[in-house]
């Protein structure tokens, strides 16, 4: 089968804004459900990072609070021991576009640092919107779609309807009031048409060829929605 490209955060911190460094990295849920839903369909994986950094992952996705028990708390952890791929990334300066029949970006907090002014992770984000072929982005990675702009300073995503981790869920998680800036009124301020669902539900857009999802529980609808426009 294909190839699929999971772009991940390179950092394990998300600076506040009293400068403060918040621990971060990935959500294991938003990673290990498409992983799954991939891997089981006969794809390959292939993870990049910025400068090819083993991604962290965020100690606190692992809890068995947010996966619905010690059950699947354990589940989660052995579905990211067996992604033997997250040890080893390439360096996303060296992907080519081209090698891959769909790109994914797991959320966390970690893309609000890194890949939401990373310019390597925007062209690439503009270069895979273009290309046609399924482009997915859940929870707090559409801040990666901030750093997609365009020559003429616009950003490439302007006018999509997308979902993403919400104004009201980060106020929820207790963090909002900490934020240096909150993702919802980023990329509305960036002319996103951003499409929120109920707090914590899955909830999942498609325009075209992007596909995003706005938490932890659309990470397995969202690689769902991916898996059909493959087959």
């Amino acid at each position: 089968m294909s190839k699929i490209l999971f772009v991940m955060t390179g950092t394990d911190h998300w600076t506040l804004a009293d400068g403060t460094e918040h621990p971060t990295g990935f959500w294991a849920e938003e990673a290990a459900a498409p992983y799954e839903a991939f891997t089981a369909a006969g794809h390959e994986i292939v993870v990049a990072t910025p400068g090819g950094v083993v991604p962290t992952v965020d100690e606190s996705s692992l809890a068995p609070e947010v996966n619905g028990g010690q059950e699947g708390a354990d589940r989660i952890a052995a579905v990211l021991d067996s992604f033997t791929e997250l040890k080893d990334p390439i360096r996303l300066e060296d992907v080519r576009l081209d090698d891959y029949a769909a790109v994914l970006y797991p959320g966390g907090h970690g893309p609000m640092e890194d890949l939401s002014v990373d310019a390597t992770s925007g062209r690439l984000l503009i270069d895979a919107l273009a290309s046609g072929r399924p482009l997915a982005v859940v929870c707090h990675a559409p801040a990666a779609l901030l750093a997609a702009v365009r020559e003429d300073g616009t950003n490439a995503f302007a006018g999509y309807r997308v979902a993403a981790f919400s104004n009201a869920e980060e106020t929820q998680a207790g963090l909002a009031d900490k934020a240096a800036w909150l993702l919802e009124t980023r990329l509305l301020e960036a002319g996103v048409d951003v499409v929120v669902g109920e707090p914590w539900a899955p909830h999942v857009v498609v325009d075209r060829n992007l596909i995003t999802g706005q938490n932890p529980a659309s990470s397995a609808p969202l690689a769902a929605e991916v898996l059909k426009k493959l087959a």
